[in-house]
């Protein structure tokens, strides 16, 4: 079960919106060492060391709609509405 479900509208193309997925994913993997990989419309990603150390979840994109879910280990679980906030930070920048 997720910690985190984030779920944002867009009105973007597919291709468009897909891009600033993975451009957010980009921004992850260099600022908390996420790994991170496409399956399909999803985006797959995982911290196997690190502060963000044992994060899972995946970024998924439909034509409407973006949604983010984050699993937090227990000791980030503290943090969840500072990470929370960033998500939907990043999110506004979708549409």
């Amino acid at each position: 079960m997720a910690t985190i479900d984030i779920s944002k509208s867009h009105t973007l193309p597919m291709d468009e919106a897909k891009k600033r997925a993975e451009e957010l994913a980009t921004g992850m993997q260099s600022k908390l060492g996420l790994e991170w990989k496409w399956e399909g419309d999803n985006i797959a990603f995982h911290a196997p060391s690190g502060a963000a150390k044992g994060t899972k979840g995946t970024v998924s994109v439909t034509s409407s709609a973006v949604r983010v879910e984050v699993d937090l280990p227990f000791m980030l679980r503290v943090m969840k509405g500072t990470i929370e906030d960033k998500i939907k930070e990043k999110l506004a920048t979708l549409a």
